[in-house]
């Protein structure tokens, strides 16, 4: 009895024993996991949202930059100049796009490159238009004036120039090569179905009227076969208390790409923006580069995840400087820097 009874005890020990050592184990595998994921973050330089601020502010302080105008010829030569200085090679692909009412528009999308010898390219953009009437305005007097846009347009521009200035700042840089391009004539579209071959390419997309510069860039690229690992467009990016879930389209045509970036922001404790749920889909400058240019690109935009409905001032005479919030171009701006330097 008293053997069997110290036997039992012993087994009792020993397995105690391999169970405590093994979790102890499991535990090492799992915190040796998580330093290994935290390794693989490059330090990446810090984004300044005051400076990213200050190029909205100057892009607003032009006035809208409808296209045919002297506001939108006067961005145009800020962005261009900006770039420059930052030491990105520019490339500005000038083209007349015709509007869904027959007008022709004198547009410019505009092209930053950084590395341009590098073979493995990251695609960042953002349109750089102004709405030329505010139709969604409550007050009916307002809706044929142009619209300020310092978010529809503006934030997502100030966020990329500030971007290429702490590139430029940074001691280290990318090892990838980094193209930011300002896509025109986006926001001229009244929501009746474009012609052209990219429904024919995919019928399940619609392509309104709104647009044209990314299609036109799709078609006729910068450099001839030019190609990138991946793409982000940036869409309403500034306003205070802004949430991006995971755009329809962005998920069904890129979704590893929404995996990288959402995963960078929620390591990075931006969560709160970059909300982890499914949000509607979405024509806008990412669709072209996807259908026609075969990159897999996704929109950073600005829903509500409740309603799907885009920020208030949107499409308003009310989308001004008073939208923009320093907190949320952060946000932005680093987890896209952060995700270029783990490239």
């Amino acid at each position: 009895m008293q053997q069997r009874s110290f036997s039992i005890t012993l087994s009792l020990f020993l397995g105690a024993s391999l169970f405590i050592a093994a979790c102890n184990s499991k535990q090492q595998t799992q915190s040796e996991g998580q330093e290994q994921t935290q390794m693989k973050q490059t330090p990446a330089p810090a984004f300044n949202a005051d400076s990213a601020y200050g190029y909205i502010a100057q892009q607003v302080a032009f006035g809208p930059r409808v296209p045919n105008t002297p506001a939108h010829q006067k961005a145009g030569d800020y962005m261009i100049a900006k770039l420059k200085q930052f030491g990105f090679e520019v490339t500005v692909q000038s083209f007349v796009a015709t509007t869904w009412d027959g007008k022709k528009l004198n547009a410019r999308n505009i092209i930053g490159s950084l590395n341009p010898q590098a073979t493995k390219r990251i695609l960042l953009a953002s349109h750089w238009d102004s709405r030329p009437h505010a139709d969604q305005d409550s007050v009916v007097a307002d809706q044929k004036k142009p619209v300020p846009a310092a978010n529809d347009g503006a934030s997502g521009v100030g966020v990329l120039l500030e971007m290429a200035r702490a590139i430029q700042q940074a001691k280290d840089k990318p090892t990838v090569g980094v193209d930011l391009i300002f896509f025109d004539a986006e926001d001229w579209g009244n929501g009746e179905k474009a012609s052209g071959d990219t429904e024919k390419e995919n019928p399940n997309i619609d392509f309104v009227g709104f647009c044209l510069g990314s299609r036109y860039w799709a078609k006729n690229p910068h450099k001839p076969g030019y190609s990138a690992y991946y793409g982000v467009l940036l869409d309403m990016v500034g306003a205070k208390g802004a949430t991006f879930a995971k755009e329809g389209y962005s998920v069904e045509l890129a979704p590893s790409v929404v995996t990288t970036i959402w995963q960078t922001a929620s390591q990075l404790g931006y969560s709160q923006y970059f909300v982890d749920q499914s949000g509607s889909a979405i024509t806008d400058d990412h669709i072209a580069p996807n259908i026609i240019a075969k990159i897999p690109m996704i929109d950073i935009i600005h829903t509500n995840v409740l309603t799907g409905a885009f920020f208030p001032a949107w499409h308003t005479d009310n989308d001004d400087m008073s939208n923009i919030d320093r907190n949320t171009l952060k946000a932005v701006g680093q987890t896209l820097l952060q995700a270029v330097y783990n490239e």
